[in-house]
C-alpha cells in the first residue's frame, strides 16, 4: 500500500481519514471484496458424524467467506465503514451490490438461528465485531444504511443479550493475545454501546472492566508476544481500562499495571515485532496484525496520558509501530489477506467515530 507522500507517519496517527484518497480507499477495500466472497478455504470445527458438515454458505449465508465467521463480520465492518468515510470510493457500487445480496431478512434469520443453537459460536472476539458493524451501521447517514441495520437487527438483538447473559457473567478474564481476549471484546462492546446509547450496556461493561481489570500490577510485558498473537494483552487491556478511567485515574491505575517500559531493554513491549518478509507459516501472520494493534492501542493510550511520562514514549512506540505495521500488513498471502486490512482500516480511522467514542467514566 502507498500512502500519499505528503501524509506522514503523525499524519496516519491522527486516525482521521480525510487524507486518504481514492487510491487507499482501493486498496483497502480489495481484499474484505474479495474474501466475503471466498467460501473456500475455510476453517474446519469438529465433525460430529460420518455425514460431514454444511458448506459454510449453507450455515452462514451472510458471513461464509474470509475463512471463518468473525474475519467475515469485521470485512463486512470493513466495508461499511469505507462507504461511510469515503464520498468517492471507487469501488462504491461493488461493494454496495455484494452486500445487497448478503443482506436480507431470510439470510439474517438462518444466522440467527445458527447463533442459537450454538450459543457460545464465536464468544466473544465475533460478537464483539457483530456489534461494531452494527454501530458502524447506526452512525452512516443513508437510507440503504438504514434499511441494512434494520435487517439486521435480529442478529444485532441475539448478540447483546448474549454478551449480557454469557459473556459479562463470566467470573474471570482471559488475558491472552488472540481471539478469547476479554478486554478487546470488552471495549468493542463498550464502544458499540455508547455509539448507539445503550446506557445500561454501558453500565455493565464499564462495571465488568474494573472488576476484572482494576486490580491488576505489574503486567508480564516481558512474555510478550506468546505464540501466534495478534493483541498484546497488556496493551489491549490498558486501551479498555482508558475507556473506562477519566485522565486522572488512569494514569494511577497505568503507573501500576505496567513496569517502567520506558526502562526496559531492546526486546520492550515498545518495540515492534520483527516479522519475516513471507512465514513459512498461515498463523504468523498474526504477528503482522499485531503490529497494527499495538500502534491503534499505544496511540490511543498517548492522546489520554496526557503530560504523563509514558505519553511521549508511547507516541514514539506507535509511530515505529506503523511504519513496520503498514510495510507488511498488504500480503498477497490469503492467511493475511482476509483479515489484515480490517486492522489497517481500524488504525487509519480510529477517530472517525465508533471507535472509543468521548468516555462517560465511572463515577
Amino acid at each position: 500500500m502507498t500512502f500519499p507522500d505528503d501524509v506522514d507517519t503523525s499524519t496516519i496517527l491522527s486516525g482521521n481519514s480525510d487524507p486518504f484518497g481514492p487510491d487507499t480507499a482501493a486498496t483497502l477495500s480489495r481484499h474484505p471484496l474479495e474474501s466475503i466472497e471466498t467460501e473456500f478455504p475455510h476453517v474446519v470445527r469438529s465433525i460430529d458424524s460420518p455425514d460431514g458438515v454444511e458448506r459454510p454458505a449453507e450455515q452462514h449465508p451472510v458471513f461464509y467467506g474470509c475463512y471463518d465467521w468473525h474475519s467475515a463480520v469485521h470485512s463486512h465492518w470493513s466495508l461499511v465503514r469505507q462507504l461511510r468515510l469515503f464520498d468517492d470510493h471507487p469501488a462504491r457500487s461493488e461493494i454496495v451490490a455484494s452486500l445487497d445480496a448478503r443482506f436480507t431478512a431470510d439470510n439474517i434469520a438462518r444466522e440467527v438461528d445458527f447463533i442459537d443453537a450454538n450459543p457460545s459460536f464465536e464468544k466473544p472476539y465475533g460478537w464483539a465485531w457483530l456489534l461494531h458493524l452494527a454501530s458502524e451501521l447506526s452512525l452512516w447517514d443513508d437510507d440503504r444504511a438504514a434499511e441494512w441495520r434494520s435487517i439486521l437487527e435480529p442478529l444485532e438483538r441475539t448478540i447483546v443479550s448474549l454478551v449480557e447473559s454469557e459473556f459479562l457473567s463470566e467470573q474471570r478474564p482471559f488475558r491472552v493475545g488472540t481471539h478469547r481476549n476479554s478486554a478487546f471484546a470488552l471495549h468493542c462492546i463498550l464502544d458499540y454501546a455508547r455509539t448507539v446509547g445503550n446506557e445500561s450496556l454501558e453500565a455493565a461493561v464499564s462495571e465488568a472492566a474494573v472488576e476484572f481489570f482494576a486490580d491488576d500490577r505489574d503486567a508480564p510485558v516481558a512474555y510478550e508476544p506468546l505464540g501466534w498473537d495478534f493483541l498484546s494483552p497488556s496493551l489491549t487491556e490498558a486501551d479498555l481500562m482508558r475507556r473506562v478511567y477519566d485522565r486522572d485515574e488512569f494514569a494511577v491505575w497505568i503507573d501500576g499495571f505496567l513496569p517502567d517500559v520506558t526502562a526496559s531493554p531492546s526486546d520492550s513491549i515498545l518495540e515492534p515485532v520483527r516479522v519475516e518478509s513471507d512465514p513459512d507459516e498461515g498463523v504468523a501472520y498474526h504477528l503482522l496484525g499485531l503490529n497494527v494493534s499495538k500502534a491503534w492501542c499505544l496511540a490511543g493510550i498517548a492522546s489520554t496520558l496526557g503530560d504523563h511520562r509514558y505519553a511521549d514514549p508511547f507516541e514514539r512506540s506507535a509511530k515505529r509501530h506503523v511504519e513496520s505495521g503498514l510495510s507488511q500488513a498488504f500480503t498477497e498471502h490469503y492467511a493475511g489477506t482476509h483479515w489484515l486490512s480490517s486492522f489497517v482500516l481500524y488504525l487509519l480511522t480510529r477517530n472517525d467515530g465508533g471507535i472509543a467514542p468521548a468516555s462517560t467514566p465511572l463515577d
